[in-house]
C-alpha cells in the first residue's frame, strides 16, 4: 500500500465509499434536458468549425484565410476529440438514446478505431489506473514516469520518446492496444494483436486520405497550403490533447501503485486509488472546454460514464471530501503540472 493509504483504517476508506457513492446519485438522478442541449451544441460548435476552416482554405493563399482556417480546424479536432469523442465513448450521453452520441457506434476524428480505444482506455487504464504493469497508459510502455519502472539504459531517450508522443499522439493513442513493449520482450505473440491491424490499417487510410489528400485535392491549385494547414491542425491537437492527459496523470504527487494494490479491491478503495493517482488543471470554463474537462481528473476518474460538463460542479464537493479525511487534492495550473511531468521526463531518464 502507499503511505497516503495506510494512514487510513478501513472504515474510513469504506466511509469515503459511501460519500462518493452518494455524490454520484445525486449526479446521475439530476441528469437531463441541460446536458442533453450541452452536448448538442458543443457538436454544433464543433462542426461549424470544421466547416468554417475547410470554406477558409479555399483563400489559403491569404495569410490570414490560411492561419484562421489552420486555428478553425484544430478547435474542430479538440472538441472533436476531447470533449466529444473522449466523453461520448465513455457512455456519457448513453442515457440520452441519441445513436448519434451512443458510445458503441460512436467513431471520431483520429486514426485509433473506437472501438480498440473503449477496450485499452475505457476498461484497463479506468480498471487498473496507475496499477504498475497493469495499466498501459502508465508511461504508455514507452516512457519511464515513476522510479518503479526499473532503470535501463533504454530510459536514457526519455524526453525524445516523450517528444515524439507529443508531435505523434494520436498515432501512439492508435498503436497502444498493440503493447508494442510486450511483442518485443516475447509477451505477445504476433497472432494476438493480427485481429487489431485490420480495423487499425483502415482507420488511418480513411484518416490520412481524408485530411492529406481528398480536402487538400479539393482546392485545386492550393493543394500544398491545404495540405500545410491540414497538418499543422493534427499537429496542435495532438500537442494539445498529450499535454492536458499527461498532466493529469503524471505531474508530482500523483500515485502509482503495486499491482497487488488492486488485489481483492473495495469500492472505496478504488475510489481512493483513483483520487491519489489522478491530478487536476486549474482554468476558465473555456480551457475546461477545451481539455474536454480532463481539468478535472481526479472528478473524472472517479465517475468516468458521467457527463463530463458536471465536474466542474462537483468538484469542490470532492475536494472536501479529500479535506475531511486528510488526503491530498493534487491541482495546479497548466504551467505547473506541465512543468512538473517535463521535469519529472527529464529526471527519470537517467537511474
Amino acid at each position: 500500500m502507499t503511505t497516503t493509504t495506510r494512514r487510513l483504517d478501513q472504515s474510513q476508506i469504506e466511509l469515503i465509499g459511501k460519500e462518493l457513492d452518494s455524490l454520484r446519485q445525486r449526479v446521475v438522478a439530476d441528469l437531463g434536458a441541460d446536458d442533453a442541449d450541452y452536448i448538442r451544441r458543443v457538436v454544433a460548435v464543433q462542426r461549424l468549425s470544421e466547416v468554417s476552416g475547410r470554406v477558409l482554405l479555399f483563400a489559403g493563399w491569404f495569410p490570414p484565410a490560411w492561419i484562421a482556417g489552420v486555428g478553425a480546424l484544430a478547435l474542430s479536432k479538440i472538441l472533436d476529440n476531447m470533449e466529444i469523442g473522449h466523453n461520448v465513448l465513455h457512455g456519457q450521453y448513453d442515457w440520452m438514446k441519441d445513436p448519434t452520441l451512443n458510445s458503441r457506434t460512436f467513431e471520431w476524428d483520429m486514426v485509433c478505431p473506437s472501438g480498440q480505444w473503449r477496450r485499452s482506455h475505457n476498461f484497463m487504464h479506468h480498471t487498473y489506473t496507475n496499477i504498475l504493469d497493469k495499466d498501459r497508459d502508465v508511461g504508455y510502455g514507452i516512457i519511464r514516469i515513476t522510479e518503479d519502472q526499473k532503470w535501463n539504459p533504454y530510459y536514457l531517450g526519455n524526453p525524445l520518446y516523450a517528444a515524439a508522443q507529443a508531435v505523434f499522439f494520436e498515432y501512439g493513442i492508435m498503436l497502444h492496444d498493440l503493447e508494442a513493449d510486450r511483442i518485443v520482450q516475447g509477451r505477445r505473440s504476433w497472432a494476438e494483436i493480427r485481429p487489431l491491424l485490420g480495423p487499425m490499417l483502415r482507420k488511418v487510410g480513411g484518416q490520412a486520405g481524408k485530411d492529406y489528400l481528398i480536402f487538400p485535392a479539393l482546392t485545386g491549385p492550393l493543394f500544398p497550403v491545404t495540405l500545410a494547414a491540414n497538418v499543422c491542425a493534427n499537429l496542435i491537437r495532438n500537442l494539445w490533447a498529450f499535454s492536458i492527459i499527461f498532466c493529469g496523470h503524471f505531474p508530482d504527487g500523483a500515485e502509482v501503485f503495486p499491482e497487488e494494490e488492486s488485489e481483492n479491491e473495495s469500492k472505496g478503495q478504488w475510489y481512493l486509488r483513483q483520487m491519489l493517482g489522478s491530478a487536476n488543471i486549474t482554468g476558465s470554463p473555456l480551457f475546461h472546454l477545451l481539455s474536454g474537462n480532463l481539468s478535472h481528473q481526479i472528478e473524472h476518474h472517479l465517475f468516468p460514464d458521467i457527463p463530463s460538463r458536471r465536474y466542474p460542479r462537483i468538484a469542490a464537493e470532492v475536494r472536501q471530501i479529500c479535506e475531511k479525511h486528510g488526503l491530498p487534492y493534487n491541482t495546479g495550473s497548466l504551467s505547473k503540472q506541465l512543468g512538473s511531468v517535463i521535469r519529472k521526463i527529464f529526471r527519470l531518464a537517467l537511474p
